[in-house]
């Protein structure tokens, strides 16, 4: 299966979990995954939120920001990848002055 993000309409999600501004997405969703090409403009945020039942996986694609995990924030930038595991808590912010954009994917539960 080829997913083409290009060919999705982008939604934007104001205050995503309870974040900064707003969250640009294409998201391709079935009954065992969610795979989500997104964009954060600068000031904008991801809440604080913990995966439950579920982990997430974040690949850097373009820009810089930083990962509130594990009560520490991190930096990411372009090229790198983060790893949130079931259970855990994680936020992202772009504090750069340019867009940061990254592909994600959630695993759903059976």
């Amino acid at each position: 299966m080829i997913i083409d993000f290009s060919q999705m309409p982008t939604e934007m999600v104001e205050n995503a979990m309870g974040g900064e501004k707003y969250l640009l997405r294409n998201i391709f969703i079935d009954d065992k995954v969610k795979i989500l090409r997104g964009q954060l403009a600068p000031g904008a945020s991801i809440g604080l939120h913990t995966h439950e039942i579920n982990c997430e996986i974040m690949y850097f694609i373009d820009g810089q920001g930083k990962i509130f995990h594990e009560n520490r924030y991190q930096t990411v930038k372009a090229g790198q990848c983060h790893y949130c595991p079931k259970g855990e808590a994680h936020s992202l912010i772009n504090d750069s002055p340019q867009a940061l954009t990254f592909f994600a994917v959630v695993p759903l539960l059976p």
